[in-house]
């Protein structure tokens, strides 16, 4: 749908379109519009609104010469178009117009401004310097998939607990499938919230969830396991993450977010004979938030097990970092079964590397044991055989 354009026009990006669809989905409440100069204020004071934490105000800012202009000249109740991508995203009643700080919002979510964070330097290009409230109607008034998904399994199901989890599996590594195990095995139903960065990722959207399905469909009871996209703007950066998640979660029906102990924006220290956490400071956000252990790989152990139960010492374990495992397939190389999947890594490099070999068959006759058949193979049967080499272990 296309707009003459006979308003004034506002233009916005997918980043700021996502939170506003969040928002009027009922799924950023207790924010329910876009906040002017006095709700903004209050929220920045209290970290609430009636009661229930918010990290930060819920407003509208685009950056840009000509939005500026624009934000200038409005006057309570005008009527103005918000265009997303040369589409009409939506129609706002203006109500006020008012002056932030980028660097002071840019604080309150990633709590620095410093220019060397990735984030804070690409949020920080789009963050204009009036922002403007009002009452909006969005172009496209679709119900939200998601929501569908949710509620027609949990009646399927039966379900009356329903659990999540918010990863990128960038890519999916064995900490991760031992987590989704971890939170599956206490809920009839657990929603996997896969994010959808506006940054460049490594690895598409497409390949991760290819992978993440691929384990649930072979390795988990998968009708009890949803995996849905989550749309990942900046709203959910920084160290008020966690109860952004949470906030989404409940507002999705679920009633449990399992975190790892290394979630970002965590924050656990010692306080009064016991741990605590940015969790403990929540309030009024009705789900229950469980803490994982932090998974390794112990050579002592030879196993996966929690920093909790393992009696070894961090000399003798294998943290999984995603980065780390990643960069080994970005470089062309199996990582070992023990950090993750054979059938996962194989997949991911194939599709990184792609007719990297100039004779395949030649190689795979030549590298491995066969049965003089002519067959043809593909580089995920080559991947395959070599990582079942890797694990021969009479010669090593």
């Amino acid at each position: 749908m296309t707009s003459s354009r006979k308003n004034k026009t506002l233009f916005i990006d997918k980043e700021a379109a996502s939170a506003l669809e969040l928002l009027k989905d009922n799924l950023l409440y207790p924010a329910t519009h876009l906040m002017d100069e006095k709700t903004s204020l209050e929220v920045l004071q209290t970290g609430c609104i009636e009661g229930s934490s918010f990290p930060f105000p819920f407003i509208l800012a685009p950056s840009g010469k000509e939005n500026e202009k624009v934000l200038q000249s409005l006057i309570a109740g005008e009527e103005i178009l918000l265009m997303c991508e040369n589409e009409l995203f939506a129609t706002l009643i203006v109500d006020e117009v008012f002056v932030i700080d980028p660097h002071e919002r840019i604080k309150h979510i990633y709590g620095t401004d410093d220019s060397n964070h990735p984030g804070v330097r690409s949020t920080l290009k789009r963050i204009g310097s009036l922002a403007v409230s009002g009452e909006y109607v969005l172009a496209n008034t679709a119900p939200n998939a998601n929501k569908q998904k949710i509620q027609t399994t949990k009646r399927v199901l039966g379900a009356k607990h329903i659990s999540s989890l918010f990863m990128a599996a960038n890519p999916l590594h064995r900490a991760h499938e031992r987590l989704i195990r971890q939170a599956l095995d206490t809920t009839d139903l657990l929603v996997i919230f896969l994010l959808k960065p506006y940054t460049k990722q490594n690895l598409s959207y497409e390949l991760r969830k290819e992978s993440l399905e691929y384990f649930i469909n072979n390795f988990l009871p998968k009708n009890r396991v949803l995996v849905l996209p989550l749309e990942h703007s900046y709203i959910f950066a920084g160290y008020s993450e966690i109860m952004i998640d949470a906030i989404v979660a409940k507002n999705y029906g679920c009633d449990q977010l399992t975190i790892g102990r290394n979630h970002a924006g965590l924050g656990m220290f010692y306080d009064s004979n016991s741990n605590k956490s940015i969790i403990d400071n929540f309030r009024g956000i009705d789900i229950e938030i469980s803490i994982s252990s932090e998974y390794v790989y112990c050579n002592r152990c030879t196993t996966l097990v929690s920093t909790h139960t393992c009696p070894h010492g961090q000399h003798h374990q294998i943290s999984y970092h995603a980065d780390s495992i990643l960069e080994l397939l970005e470089s062309g190389l199996l990582p070992p079964a023990v950090l993750m999947r054979k059938e996962i890594s194989v997949f991911l490099l194939s599709k990184l590397k792609p007719n990297r070999f100039k004779n395949l068959e030649k190689l795979y006759s030549d590298t491995f044991a066969v049965e003089g058949l002519l067959e043809e193979h593909s580089e995920k049967d080559f991947y395959l055989e070599l990582m079942k080499l890797y694990q021969t272990t009479s010669l090593t």
